[in-house]
């Protein structure tokens, strides 16, 4: 019981903290010279985990999901200048993958019907692994997260839903067919279709400017890697490691490869021009946890790293028109490990 206490306290006071306050400048030393196509970063966040953060199609507010010392993520709203951050979820279970509809409504995937408990951690003596949880189901909420209602639902884990920013489709990654496959269907759930067949991981998938084109991470295993990757599935966990980028036409076809650096490569997301893709990457040294920001054509040419801070920069998101970028990064964290949301002037 007291623990229970301690954690809704905590919980509370962390809910304090984070609806509290609007950005402020990075200090200039948390910002590398090298970063170039950066500038005027503004500290969004403070304290905590928070991560994917992305725009409303108005560009006015941000949808991303947070946590803090205890407790599960759960999803946020905030305006683009950092104020009047809001819980729009139930602060129950486990919530990720938010995403924003064209009517302002939102997007995000939830344990909570299952159980108002946060379903276990994965045991880390398997080393680094992602949770696959077949709770996850998908639901859609009023901008405030009333009017909550499960739209895409299976036997599987059915999480990272991102809608097309011509406002007519989502694409999603599920595990209801046995392996981890992308997926697309209609606002509302209906005409569910599945758009890749490889064995291997395929997910974190978001659509062109245009609608047009889909990218995403896929892992490829073979050997004793696909062996591993098989037992682990079956325990709803995956090992992200060696996930490259890839490019396919929305409805699944034209699939082709645009990384090949055996990296653990993960969160792209098409530039407006729709010929380059932001992405992040531990390719500097992939046997650690550093990941940086990189830009490369879809052919797989040009590549450009755009960050060096020495941690954690991911989940990059540019506006319509290419002059902002949200991302995340430990960079001015008040410890180590602390994620925090950032938004910049993109500079060509």
């Amino acid at each position: 019981m007291r623990r229970c206490i301690a954690l809704a306290m905590m919980f509370v006071l962390y809910r304090a903290v984070a609806l509290d306050g609007g950005g402020k400048p990075l200090p200039s030393q948390w910002h590398d010279p090298r970063e170039r196509h950066l500038a005027n970063i503004i500290q969004l966040t403070f304290g905590g985990e928070n991560a994917e953060a992305y725009f409303s199609f108005d560009e006015k507010h941000i949808i991303y999901q947070a946590h803090g010392d205890e407790g599960c993520d759960q999803i946020y709203v905030m305006n683009i200048d950092g104020t009047n951050k809001r819980l729009v979820s139930t602060g129950k279970g486990r919530t990720t993958c938010s995403y924003f509809l064209p009517n302002g409504e939102i997007l995000y995937a939830s344990t909570h019907e299952h159980s108002p408990d946060c379903p276990p951690v994965p045991d880390r003596s398997r080393g680094y692994v992602w949770p696959l949880y077949p709770q996850y189901e998908i639901y859609r909420a009023n901008a405030d997260g009333s009017n909550l209602r499960c739209i895409i639902r299976s036997d599987g884990y059915d999480a990272e839903a991102t809608v097309s920013p011509k406002g007519d489709k989502i694409v999603f990654t599920s595990t209801r067919d046995g392996d981890i496959e992308l997926y697309s269907c209609d606002l509302d759930g209906t005409n569910v279709r599945r758009l890749t067949h490889a064995f291997g991981y395929d997910g974190g998938a978001f659509y062109s400017f245009d609608g047009t084109k889909i990218v995403f991470r896929a892992s490829r295993p073979k050997g004793k890697d696909s062996i591993e990757y098989t037992q682990l599935l079956q325990q709803h966990l995956v090992r992200p490691r060696a996930l490259e980028i890839y490019v396919m036409d929305a409805d699944g076809s034209n699939i082709r490869q645009v990384t090949n650096n055996g990296a653990a490569n993960f969160a792209p997301f098409f530039h407006p021009d729709g010929k380059r893709i932001i992405f992040a990457s531990n390719m500097a040294d992939p046997r650690s946890r550093n990941f940086d920001l990189y830009i490369i054509n879809i052919d797989g040419t040009g590549l450009e790293r755009i960050t060096y801070y020495e941690g954690f920069d991911g989940f990059p998101m540019f506006s319509r028109d290419g002059k902002k970028l949200i991302f995340c990064s430990n960079r001015n964290g008040s410890r180590p490990g602390e994620t925090n949301i950032f938004i910049c002037d993109w500079v060509e």
